[in-house]
Order: structure tokens, then sequence, then C-alpha cells
């Protein structure tokens, strides 16, 4: 159940003389730290909003100020007790949040109060710690509420007695209660629209007969029984949410209702008529022993007859995901011509067969993933099959192809998932189709296609021609790329995002360089050393290299057409060289450029892995030594040698002068003075 406490704002809040702020007659003084409400406020305020506060008592006098206020907000403070004349000066007062107090402590006071309030429209009395006896008490004398929520209290068992005087309700709330039992607590709401009984304890609800509902809420709970009253009235019931119970059996619905979502995800639920085993239930018998008072009520239910007669010409919506589904009753689909959605995804399904005698002419999106479908049936005639349909899931199963012409008849299809099967993309007209494939040829309305995980192999001739994809998603294919790009030729002007996350990809001749029309592109978790040059011819606004074995980037990666046009770069989990990280400082530069993984980011440094903004001084040096221009270095090296040979043939010649002085006069025949 949601209920909006709040009124739009238009105006730029100013600030008040007590250190709220004002906008218009709307004063908010939230996380002030007040003990009490402040006397100092306009006179003519009309919402008043004092939330995460400390006030634990609203005193008689603290509102004699504010005739004029219809909205109060006391959300979690350590509200204990409200005196019985607090509002007596607040007659106006419609909308009323308490949310998260101690109200249990002094609950008949507060009552007091809150009966002075005839047109109390709105009380959310959520988190106070209250039982179901403190609930009945605190609004036994509110005619007026229109909606009450009493969620997260601790509320164990519902009578009639509880809501007795609430005429007029419209909403009520009680999810994340303890309650287990429910008898008869509602039948008096006669106006009751919408009931949140969500996260509580309930085991059943059998004899479900509030024909004026419409929505109602009661997932969460450990429900194996869902009954209504057999009964030929007509039920305003648009939303069911069983969804997250221990339903056993699809429940029993309305003869006559208005459903349009039937929301029963995450149960126990299966059907049968046919088991696995080739058994059939479908003569049995349930009977259901009721005990109402001292009366004892036995029921006795046939399993499919109660489908039968439950009227779904109106659902649009059921969601059976997450169930022991292994087959459907004959004719159940046709009971709902008007659904547009239906999943059964995550059930136990083998085979699903689709004919002509269960159209389901509307239906939008279906979801058979994740099931062990072998086999998809089709029986093609004369008719539509699925002429509706958008969205068709059919990953993680086991399929190996689909029936020859599906799409002949969906002729909106736009999006197709057949991730995670073994199946193969058919070929050309005129080339070899000896084994099972899927013929997504001329399917002109594709735009989304996933073959993530299929065991492709080698691709080759032109199995997407005539089809106009905007994504496609080639992950976890690791023998896909075998050859060229050539069969995407087809693709080369539409193709916007193509995943070959996974695909074994090392070589950077691979040429991308035709599909012109690529702004995303993922090459992650592949075993790239550099960057394929053909990226350059592309205007990518997306690109994802994590996880291959990239040392670096090019240079100029920055200022290249390629640097220019993205706008997102993924990087990380590469094991790039600490001492030639000039691209990442031009990358961090580069304007309108981002790197959601940046934090990730690491380079290597002999054994340690660092981060590129953060390099350790002796680390910068080292990189400066190897960076360093080579003929400089032996240089540098030389130098020192050279100098000491030149030492070391100066001392030798100072201390041999004069005797080599004495051999040269000696030989040559020149007297001197010495």
């Amino acid at each position: 159940l949601a209920v909006g406490w709040g009124s739009r704002m238009d105006a730029a809040w100013a600030p008040s003389p007590g250190g709220c702020e004002l906008v218009q007659r709307i004063m908010d003084c939230t996380g002030r730290w007040l003990s009490s409400i402040p006397g100092n406020l306009r006179g003519d305020t009309e919402e008043l909003f004092l939330d995460d506060n400390t006030i634990r008592v609203l005193g008689n006098a603290s509102l004699l100020l504010y005739p004029q206020l219809w909205h109060l907000s006391l959300t979690r403070n350590r509200l204990e007790l409200i005196e019985p004349g607090a509002f007596l000066s607040s007659q106006g007062l419609e909308v009323l949040s308490l949310t998260d107090n101690l109200l249990f402590t002094n609950y008949s006071l507060t009552a007091a109060a809150l009966s002075a309030l005839p047109a109390l429209r709105m009380l959310d009395l959520a988190g106070n710690q209250l039982r179901e006896d403190m609930v009945s008490v605190l609004v036994s004398n509110l005619s007026s509420l229109e909606s009450l929520s009493v969620a997260r209290n601790a509320i164990m068992r519902l009578d009639s007695s509880i809501f007795t005087n609430l005429t007029q309700l419209l909403e009520l709330n009680l999810e994340k209660n303890y309650i287990f039992e429910i008898d008869n607590a509602f039948e008096g709401l006669q106006r009751l629209q919408t009931l949140n009984i969500a996260y509580n304890y309930l085991p059943c609800l059998v004899g479900f007969g509030l024909t004026q509902l419409r929505v109602l809420n009661a997932s969460n709970n450990i429900i194996e029984w869902f009954l209504t009253l057999e009964s030929d009235d007509l039920f305003e019931l648009e939303v069911l949410d069983l969804s997250h119970n221990r339903l056993l059996f699809f429940p029993v619905l309305p003869r006559q209702s208005k459903l349009r979502s039937l929301l029963l995800q995450d149960n126990r639920m299966s059907f049968y008529q046919r088991l696995p085993n080739g058994t059939s239930l479908a003569n049995v018998t349930v009977q259901f022993l009721i005990l109402d008072g001292n009366s004892t009520n036995i029921t006795t239910v046939r399993l499919w007859e109660e489908l039968c007669h439950s009227n779904l010409s109106s659902l649009r919506l059921l969601d059976m995901s997450q169930n022991q589904v292994w087959g459907l009753p004959d004719d159940f689909l046709a009971q709902m011509p008007s659904l547009t959605h239906l999943k059964l995804n995550q059930n136990c399904l083998e085979a699903f067969h689709l004919s002509e005698e269960d159209p389901l002419a509307m239906l939008t999106e279906l979801d058979l993933s994740q099931n062990q479908l072998v086999e998809l049936g089709v029986k093609v005639g004369a008719g539509d099959i699925l002429p509706n349909l958008q969205l068709f899931n059919l990953s993680t199963n086991r399929l190996q192809a689909l029936p020859p012409g599906i799409f002949t008849h969906t002729r909106k299809i736009t999006t197709l998932d057949l991730s995670r099967n073994r199946v193969h993309l058919c070929p050309q007209p005129g080339e070899a189709e000896s084994i099972p494939c899927v013929d997504i040829r001329g399917v002109g309305t594709l735009s989304h296609l996933s073959l993530a995980g299929c065991g492709l192999q080698g691709m080759g001739g032109r199995p997407f021609r005539g089809t106009a994809l905007l994504h496609l998603d080639l992950s976890d294919n690791r023998q896909l790329l075998a050859g060229d790009l050539g069969w995407l030729q087809d693709l080369v002007l539409t193709l916007q995002v193509l995943s070959l996350r996974n695909t074994s990809l090392s070589s950077t001749a691979l040429d991308f360089s035709a599909l012109s029309s690529l702004v995303s592109l993922d090459l992650s978790g592949n075993s790239l050393a550099a960057l394929p040059g053909s990226l350059g011819a592309l205007g990518l606004r997306s690109l994802d290299l994590r996880d291959n074995c990239l040392r670096a980037l090019p240079p100029d990666v920055a200022q290249a057409p390629l640097g220019r046009s993205l706008r997102e770069l993924y990087l990380s989990r590469n094991p790039y060289n600490c001492c030639t990280l000039g691209w990442w400082d031009a990358l961090q530069q580069a304007e309108g450029l981002r790197v959601p993984d940046g934090r990730e980011v690491t380079c290597r440094h002999g054994s340690r892995a660092l981060r590129p903004g953060a390099l350790p001084q002796p680390v910068l040096q080292s990189c400066r030594w190897q960076t360093a221009d080579m003929a400089l270095l032996y240089l540098v090296l030389a130098l020192p040698t050279c100098l000491t040979l030149l030492v070391a043939f100066v001392v030798v010649f100072l201390m041999l002068k004069e005797k080599l002085l004495k051999m040269v006069k000696t030989r040559c025949g020149v007297s001197g003075s010495y």
C-alpha cells in the first residue's frame, strides 16, 4: 500500500524564525533536534513536517497556534504520548503521519486525542510496536478514515472487531506484521479497494469474498491455498499478488472478475493433469475442511473444473515464474484472450506448444527462459500465431532449433533471446543445412538478438540477411571468430551494439572498419595484447577492454578519432606496464571521456600491482631509467671507464717521465741540462 503524504512544492525554500524552512504555507522542520513543536512559526501554516526530531509528547497546547493545519508529519521521533486535547484546535487536520514512534506506551490516551479529528482521511501508524488490541482502540472512532497504515507492528490475529467503524476506508496496509489468522476482519469495510497483507505468516486464504476489492497484495506469506467463495457475483478485483508463497495449486479465482494482473511468482505450484511419467490426475478431487466456529464444512474441488469456471478473459499479465510447472492444462491459455505478458521462466517445462486454437493474439511478451525445453512446437496453418509478439525469451534451455517459419507469423517481434541453447544460425539459401538451425533471415522487425553461450563455431554465409539488427550479443562463444567478420556484412549499416565478450579473440588484425554504425563494442574477456587498429575508423561511444592482456594503449589514444568519440571506456583487469602510462595520463585529461572502472585499474611493476595515479617514488625512478634514451645510457656508463683510463695514463706518464726523457736523449744524442 503506497500512501503519498507530501505536497508539490513549486517555490524556493526560505528560512523561518524557528530555524525551519518555509515555502508558501508549508513548514519543514525535519532533523532540527527539536524536543517540542516550535511556537514561533507562522500562524497560517497548513503543512508541518517535524520528521527526525526527538519529540516525546504532543501536549494539549502544542498546536494551538496553528489552526489552519491540515497535514502534520511526526515520523521518526520518540513520540510516546499525544494528550487528549492536542488536536482540539486542529479540527481540519486531514493527513497525519506518526510512523516509527513509541505509541504503544500510552495508546489509550493517544486514541482519545485522535477521536477529536472529524476530518482525518489518512493516518500512518507504521512501526509503533502496536498489537491488534491497541490498533482496535486507536482507530475505533475514526469513521472518516480513507487510508490507514499499520505496517511493521506486532499484529498477530485479525477479527471482526478491529476495523468495525472504518466504513469509509479505501486503503489498508498491514504488511510486515506477524499475522497468521484472519477471521472476517474485512467484511465490514464495504468501500475497501486496496489491501496489503504482504510479509506476514498467513498459511492460506480460504473463502475470499471481498467483491469490492480491486488490489490484493498477499505476497511473501506462507500461503498454500487460495480459494474464492463459490459465487456468481462480479468481483472488482484487478490485481492479485500471491508471489513468494507456497502455493501448491493454481488459485481458485472468482467466476466473474475484472482481473488484469495475476502474480504467482516463486511458489511450489504445478499442474497434475499430465505428469512427466505419463500418469494423469485429471479426475482427482481435493477436499478442504473448513472450521468456522462450531461449524465444520467440507468443500470438494476438482483440480481442473475450477480453472474452467474462472473467468480470465480480462487478464493481461500472468507471472508463473519460479514454480514447478511441467506442462499447462488443455485450453489453459485459451481462457486468456487479452493476455499481453506471460512469464513461465524458471520452471520444469520440457515442451511448449502453440497452435491457432490458442492464438494469444494480444501477447507482446513471452518468457520461457531457464526451463528444460527441448521442443517448441508450432502448428502452422492459415491463421496467425503470436501476431503481436515483441519480446521472446528462450534463453537457458536445451533447444537446438526453432520450428521453420515461426517468425513469419510474428510480424512485430523486436527482441529474441536464444542465449545458452545449443543452436546454430541457418546459412544463406543454397548452402548445406544438414544440422538443425534457427532461421532469422528476412525478419525485418528484429532489432535485439542474443546468441550468448550457444557454442557457435566459425560463422559463415549470410545468417543476418534481411534483418536490421541494432543489438547483437555473441559473447561466450569461444570458437566463433575463426575467420573474418564477413558474415556481418548485412548489418554494417544498422548494427549499433556488438558484444564479443569471451570469444577467445587474440588477433589485432580483425577488421571492424566496415561496421560504420557501431557505437558500443564489448571486447572484454579475451586475449588481446594490443588495441585492434581497425577500431580507429569507428565512432564508438562505449568500448569495453576489461580482462585482456593489454600492457599499454597507443600513446595518442586520447587525441585519435576513437578517443575523441568515446564517452565510456572500461579498462580494468589488464597487466599494464607501470613505466608506459603516458596514455593513461592523456585519458585522464580527455574531455567528456569517463572510465567507470578507473579505481580498479592497476599496472604491473615486477611482481607488484599498483594504482596508476599513485606510483611510489622508487618505482618512478626505476621507470625513468628504463625509459631513458639508450645512447645516453651507454654514454653515461662508458664515461667513468674512459676517465679512469685517462687518469691512469697520466699517472703512469708522470711516474715514468724522467726515465723516458733519458731514454729519448740517449737514443737521439742530444745533451741537455736537467
